[in-house]
């Protein structure tokens, strides 16, 4: 009898998530004391939002542009293996946004997990483009993303790629639709995603904030697609958890640039070992890619 590989797929990924997933109905004071994790599919409390997700997520969007993505632009096929191979790992944070155009493609492998065992996280682009006319503010979009998904509702919304130190003025209507779509829970955590240092040091401190993505690993600088020096980050990145902001790191490979085995391994040593994340988003594009990832980050965790 012939299997389904997406059944087969979701039937796994229930089984490996099983044990940890009981722990998304615990309180949020319960987070706080949980130990660290060991491994990349361990969950992991997102600072105060209640919300447990797997250290690793799985992102969609390397070389993102146009509403596109390589792993969109690899074609539904590869697409779905590649996702299902993260699934496979006991991996439940998926990292959208429109920008990448992945959330039809995610809806697709998804259809069939229970909605508890899934942390989705997409984006808002801002700003006016080719591909897109944002509202100006939020409810559109939300609404568009959950109907794309297939949801009812999203984990995490971020407003995408924040280019200076006056984005919550900037785009204060957005932060307000934000805030009324996390009251009604169709959104349960609200934050930014950041490309500028100065924004990322708002970030850090604004009461509006639950999460963050920050760009982050052992070089640092414009060249390995930072904001700042490893160690001027660093600072930031701790002052931010610690003012209970929840930091997901990405970029932790330098976009492509850190490709030999010892600099993916260092930039995992600084970033799990200086305590300045919650978790990371890696944009794996094919499932040997995600084998080698979750190997490394294991080892990372637990040489912590």
């Amino acid at each position: 009898m012939k299997t389904n590989p997406a059944a087969t797929s979701r039937r796994s990924f229930i089984r490996t998530t099983a044990l940890g997933a009981g722990a998304l109905m615990v309180g949020p004071a319960a987070f706080a004391a949980r130990t660290p994790a060991r491994k990349a599919n361990d969950l992991v409390p997102l600072g105060r939002t209640g919300i447990k997700a797997t250290f690793l997520a799985q992102g969609t969007g390397y070389n993102g542009y146009n509403h596109s993505s390589a792993q969109t632009r690899a074609g539904k096929e590869a697409f779905d293996r590649l996702l299902r191979t993260s699934l496979d790992h006991g991996v439940n944070f998926i990292d959208m946004a429109d920008l990448y155009g992945s959330h039809p493609f995610v809806r697709d492998v998804i259809r069939g997990i229970p909605r508890d065992r899934l942390v989705l996280l997409s984006k808002i682009w801002p700003r006016k483009a080719s591909w897109v006319t944002p509202s100006g503010g939020a409810f559109a979009e939300v609404e568009r993303f959950c109907k794309e998904l297939g949801t009812d509702h999203l984990d995490v919304c971020l407003i995408h790629c924040m280019l200076n130190d006056q984005w919550a003025e900037e785009y204060k209507r957005i932060r307000d639709e934000l805030s009324e779509l996390k009251q009604k829970g169709k959104v349960r955590a609200v934050g930014v995603s950041c490309h500028d240092f100065g924004a990322l040091k708002v970030a850090a401190k604004h009461p509006w904030v639950d999460v963050i993505f920050a760009r982050i690993n052992h070089k640092g600088g414009k060249q390995y697609s930072c904001d700042a020096s490893p160690e001027e980050l660093a600072v930031v990145l701790k002052q931010a958890r610690a003012n209970g902001k929840a930091v997901v790191g990405m970029k932790i490979f330098g976009a492509g640039k850190l490709t030999k085995p010892e600099q993916k391994d260092a930039s995992l040593k600084f970033v799990i070992s200086q305590g300045l994340v919650d978790a990371i988003t890696i944009g794996c594009t094919e499932p040997e890619q995600v084998h080698d990832t979750v190997e490394r980050v294991n080892r990372a965790l637990q040489n912590a």
